[in-house]
Parts: C-alpha cells; sequence; structure tokens
C-alpha cells in the first residue's frame, strides 16, 4: 500500500493499544521512581513546545513538531556530538516544521554531523533533504527505507495509488471508497518535497559513535522495511521511532507490491526483541512522551493484536474479505485517509492467520479475495 501519512491504527483516539494514564510528576532518574511490572512510567511532566526542546538525557534533546493529520505531532530527536549535533528524523514538509527548525538551529549554533533517519514515512523522511541542503550534513538510513521511500514518491509498480486501489478492490473494499483514493493522487511526496539522492547506509547491529557513545542500529520490520531504532546502553536510551509506542499500536500495513506478505509476523518478532532492553531502559518514541518499562508495552501490543486476531477468527466463520472485516476491526466511521490504514491493516491481520493455517483464501466468481476458518 502507499504510505503517504501517519497514523498507528486508523486515528489516534479511535483505535489504540493503550498503555496506563501517564503518570504526571517531576523529571526523574530511574533509581528515584519506583516500577512495578503492571505499568508505563512516563518519567516527564511537560513536553517541548513547537520551537523548542526538552533535554531528557545527557546530551539527547526532544522536539515536538506538528502533523497534519489527527496524530497531530512527531517527536524528533538532537544527540550532541561534540562540538556537533546529530538529527534523529526530520518532521513533514510543512512552513511551520522549517521555521521551527531554524529557531532550533539558529539556537543550538553548532554544526550538524548527520541527519540519521529511523524510516521512510513522510513525517521522518519529510525534511531529510532540505535539511541536508541547509547544514551540509550527510543521510544515514537503512537500505530498504531509502528505496522504498524513492518506490512511493516516483509511484512506481506495487507503489502507487493505482496498485494500492486495485489491492483494496480486490481485497473487497467498495468502489465508493476506491474511487476516493483515485482522486486524491499521490499524497507522499506533499509530505516529502525533496528526496536525497545519496545516503549513508546503516546496517543491523551496526554501532555508531555519537558523542563519544555507542549507539547500536536495531532494524526492525513489519511497519516499514527496515526501521531503524537506536539503542545506547550507556545512556539507558532506545530510541524506537514508530516500532514501540507507548499509547497507541504503530500501523501494520501489506503493500500492493507483496499481496501475501506477513508483516504482523515480522512486527511481532521485532518487538519482541526489545524485551531483552532493562525495564529502567528510557524509551523515545515517534509519538507519545518518553516512557519506561519496555518489556510490559511490548507484552501489551503482543495481546493487542492477538485480540484483533481473535476478533478477525471469530467472524470468519463465513467467507469474508478485508473490505467486509472493515467494521469488526474498526467500527466506527472511517475517512479517506483513515481507510488506507485500515485496509492495510486488516489484510496484514488477514494474512498473519492465513501463515499460521488458522484461515484460508479463496479468490471468489467476483475476482474478491476472501478468507474463512480453517476446521
Amino acid at each position: 500500500m502507499q504510505h503517504i501519512g501517519k497514523c498507528k491504527r486508523a486515528s489516534k483516539s479511535d483505535f489504540t493499544a493503550t498503555g496506563n494514564a501517564p503518570r504526571r510528576h517531576k523529571n526523574s532518574t530511574p533509581q528515584e521512581n519506583s516500577m512495578t511490572s503492571q505499568q508505563i512510567d512516563y518519567p516527564f511532566a511537560t513536553r517541548p513546545e513547537p520551537g523548542q526542546t526538552l533535554e531528557v538525557a545527557p546530551g539527547v534533546h526532544w522536539i515536538r513538531m506538528g502533523l497534519p493529520f489527527a496524530l497531530d505531532h512527531i517527536n524528533l530527536w538532537l544527540i550532541e556530538d561534540g562540538d556537533g549535533l546529530v538529527i534523529v528524523d526530520t518532521g513533514y514538509g510543512l512552513d511551520a516544521t522549517r521555521e521551527a527548525w531554524e529557531t532550533i538551529l539558529a539556537r543550538f549554533a553548532r554544526p550538524i554531523t548527520r541527519i540519521l533517519v529511523t524510516h521512510y514515512h513522510p513525517d521522518h523522511l519529510g525534511l531529510a533533504q532540505w535539511l541536508s541542503e541547509k547544514t551540509g550534513a550527510p543521510v544515514w538510513m537503512s537500505n530498504g527505507e531509502f528505496l522504498s521511500g524513492h518506490a512511493v514518491w516516483h509511484g512506481l509498480a506495487g507503489y502507487n495509488v493505482v496498485s494500492m486501489v486495485e489491492q483494496f478492490r480486490h481485497n473487497g473494499l467498495d468502489q465508493t471508497r476506491c474511487a476516493a483514493f483515485e482522486t486524491r493522487g499521490n499524497a507522499y511526496a506533499k509530505g516529502v518535497p525533496a528526496l536525497p539522492a545519496t545516503y549513508r547506509r546503516i546496517y543491523d547491529g551496526e554501532r555508531l559513535e555519537i558523542g563519544g557513545r555507542q549507539w547500536q542500529v536495531l532494524i526492525g520490520r513489519g511497519h516499514s522495511p527496515e526501521h531503524a531504532a537506536l539503542w545506547c546502553e550507556e545512556a539507558g536510551v532506545l530510541i524506537s521511532g514508530d516500532m514501540l509506542l507507548p499509547r497507541i499500536s504503530t500501523n501494520v500495513s501489506v503493500f500492493a507490491a507483496t499481496p501475501e506478505d506477513d508483516p504482523l509476523g515480522c512486527f511481532l518478532d521485532s518487538i519482541s526483541d526489545f524485551k531483552r532492553l532493562p525495564a529502567t531502559t528510557l524509551v523515545l518514541p515517534s509519538h507519545g512522551s518518553p516512557f519506561r518499562n519496555i518489556g510490559f508495552r511490548v507484552d501489551q501490543l503482543m495481546e493487542h493484536h492477538a485480540a484483533r486476531c481473535a476478533e478477525l477468527l471469530d467472524a470468519c466463520s463465513e467467507a469474508r474479505s478485508a473490505g467486509e472485516l472493515l467494521p469488526v476491526l474498526f467500527p466506527r466511521p472511517l475517512d479517506t485517509h483513515q481507510v488506507m490504514f485500515a485496509m492495510g491493516e486488516a489484510i496484514a491481520h488477514l494474512n498473519h492467520l492465513e501463515r499460521k493455517r488458522e484461515v484460508r483464501r479463496r479468490v471468489d466468481s467476483d475476482g474478491v479475495v476472501r478468507f474463512i476458518k480453517c476446521h
């Protein structure tokens, strides 16, 4: 499917896998902050205002930028790198985001040594080229994310609107909703005005030295092809990007180019690896607030997706398509932007159930793929 915005379930308010409500208290250290296995801990009572930063760990600064979606913000990060700074993610291509960056860069008045991009989605990659041209810093990202960004931006086969609409039609989405996508066109380029033509490739397990500390690249799959999280054991910090969010579940969708793929299985395998990190790890997510108790959050997400699969399995006692099953997963009305994520996610869960041999697919005489429970 064509990823053209941010939803992480079709809207922040409607489709969530929530953690406990934030504990509002002053900033604290792991030792000062008692934590049980049954809660997510939010150590910061405040968040940075637009154009401002908040230091959340020694040499690590939190930036919060606006987004033109129901999910209305993204977290970006600055890491001190000797006399310079490393940018992690860049924001959506909006004038307000550029203005905020101008303010922040002027305040720090330090050279940018690298621009690290966790993945290709527009709120992360959107202004990477603009910042690179402005600062002279190179863009660092994984190969899968660089190539996927170019595939979607240039509308290549399997990654364009025509392919996405055909995929949705083939999976039972009604003609009215399909037509809405056809008239909208390629919205990805709105959030990513320009793409870098060159980049420095980063690899799973690679250790990047930033500010005299080692940051290990942890590649995760499912939300995007090769999403890069960054783990610094010395600082006790994980920049999780979109792979691990504290209050909403990350969108996991199937591309038209790989219609029978199992991105949900990849996502669950990827986040399970985070459980090896200490509970006191400060997780810096792309949306929501920094938090601790990483293993508990992973367990919540595992349970959430298991429940989603169980709902679909019950509904597949008769053959059903992803389009017909949208009300099962998303009972509230959906706008066009939300339908894109909802369809991708419904297909992903059905493909996962098929991979587990709990349902089987068939193509009916109307050309629609439907799934039925295995007996």
